[in-house]
């Protein structure tokens, strides 16, 4: 009873826009935990989905291996694990079945299971654990091995009694000392796929990493089913160890620090970005952070001597309004302090934007438009409200919830709820605004080349002339969202 196999839920074939863009990132979670198991005596191995394009394909694997355990542990940092796929979800069922059907005893971690525990044990999973999950899958491994049964006393498992009912242990509280995990067993890893795609598509090789676990912040949108408003850190010191072994091993040419929130712990960024230039690491990154969290340009300077290049925030909205009702903690004067800051110091800024939030009218829209026309981000990502369990804002609107509560895929975007527009508005908004982005960074490239013609490249003028395209493209998505708005 020493061998796990390893896996998680995500398969980007089954994400078509994710597949396209072609920028995978490895499950550091799943690696995480294998790494912990590992050191306390298990043999482990990885049934990576991320390429795999049909869930049968772990039967040969399973016939190879012969685990006695499978682990279907998807990765908490990655946002798309988050997003509660119905492709994933059948997916991980599928194989499920075939691990089942081999004598594995299957036990399942991921966001999605912890709110629909029920539903993965109905379909298989021997347990369910529940929010953070290192030491629980420990203790319970260790428990089974011994021949234990009874695992009422093991916190944080959720299973199936003897008369069919699903039952869940009290809650484990969260991991306060990150620096005790041992680092992810990235050579588990088959990193030649992710690499090639990487360099295939974006021309450089990035390689993801957490330094935190949880937010405390309360956007009552936001799911937090692992980490809940819980924020731990790993010290700089932890952090710069991992980064000089994936360096040492891989050749990385960029980092993704996966945290919901980067360096919110006083003096963090600043001690990071010493030990970083001391150990001359300068390392091109990329950060998710908060427009309140980067007004200081103190703050905005150290993560750019540390290398940071880009930062995603969470903008949402231009409206004031929305931004309340999200109870989102921050202000439209804070975005624009924000951006003004780190473009001073070299670092790209760019938005996560949301429509559809309820209350939301066609004013609200207008100024989250003008917002990006005018701070011209970097790059935006846009979304519709999508509804998650355990949020404020899926008891709002969880009455029209009935026959749909996921997507299918990330690019699914509907609006699963009723709302000022029809969801069909939405989808089209979606392709209006990112054609209207694009023409106003078209006419901020042309301005800039008639300001300055010395700087002139080859780049900069496909640039300036893109505007010839985007101009007529984004009247004409124009015209198709007032249509849907008349109707």
């Amino acid at each position: 009873m020493n061998k796990i196999l390893f896996s998680h839920s995500y398969f980007l074939r089954f994400d078509p826009k994710q597949w396209s863009i072609g920028q995978p990132y490895a499950p550091l979670g799943t690696i995480y935990a294998a790494s912990l198991m590992r050191e306390h005596g298990y043999e482990v191995s990885l049934f990576d989905t991320m390429f795999v394009a049909d869930p049968h394909e772990v039967e040969p694997v399973l016939d190879s291996s012969r685990p006695n355990f499978f682990v279907s542990y998807d990765d908490g940092f990655n946002y798309l694990t988050k997003m509660c796929l119905t492709n994933m979800r059948e997916a991980a069922f599928d194989m499920f079945k075939m691990a089942k059907a081999r004598g594995c005893t299957v036990i399942v971690s991921s966001s999605d299971s912890t709110d629909r525990y029920v539903e993965y044990l109905n379909a298989g999973a021997d347990y369910v654990l529940i929010g953070e999950a290192e030491q629980t899958l420990l203790e319970l491994t260790n428990h089974i091995k011994a021949g234990g049964t009874d695992v009422t006393h093991i916190a944080g498992v959720s299973y199936l009694d003897t008369d069919g009912k699903a039952k869940k242990t009290m809650p484990r509280p969260v991991l306060k000392d990150l620096d005790s995990l041992p680092l992810p067993a990235w050579d588990l890893v088959d990193i030649a796929p992710y690499r090639d795609s990487w360099l295939k598509n974006a021309g450089y090789f990035s390689i993801n990493m957490g330094t935190t676990r949880g937010c405390p912040f309360k956007c009552n949108w936001c799911a937090k089913p692992i980490y809940g408003n819980r924020y731990n850190s790993r010290s700089p010191q932890n952090v710069i160890k991992e980064l000089k072994m994936l360096k040492e091993h891989f050749p990385v040419d960029h980092i993704w620090f996966c945290d919901d929130i980067f360096g919110l712990k006083p003096g963090w960024v600043m001690e990071f970005a010493e030990l970083m230039q001391q150990e001359n690491l300068r390392t091109r990154f990329k950060i998710q952070s908060r427009a309140d969290l980067l007004v200081e340009q103190d703050q905005v300077d150290a993560l750019a001597r540390a290398g940071c290049e880009n930062v995603w925030i969470g903008a949402e909205s231009g409206s004031q309004k929305i931004l309340d009702a999200m109870d989102k903690g921050t202000t439209i004067d804070q975005i624009h302090v924000a951006t003004k800051a780190m473009k001073n110091a070299g670092i790209k800024p760019s938005f996560f934007i949301q429509f559809g939030y309820p209350g939301e009218d066609k004013t609200d829209i207008a100024k989250t438009i003008n917002m990006i026309n005018e701070l011209l981000p970097f790059e935006i990502g846009i979304s519709v409200s999508y509804p998650l369990p355990g949020t404020v804002f899926y008891d709002r609107v969880k009455a029209d919830l009935k026959k749909k509560t996921n997507w299918t895929d990330s690019d699914e975007m509907a609006l699963m709820f009723s709302n000022t527009f029809p969801p069909s508005y939405y989808k089209q908004l979606h392709k209006y605004v990112h054609k209207n982005y694009h023409m106003h960074l078209a006419k901020n490239s042309l301005v800039k080349l008639l300001k300055e013609p010395q700087c002139m490249s080859i780049n900069s003028v496909k640039k300036a002339l893109s505007v010839l395209y985007y101009t007529p493209a984004t009247f004409i998505e124009r015209l198709k969202l007032n249509q849907l708005e008349k109707a």
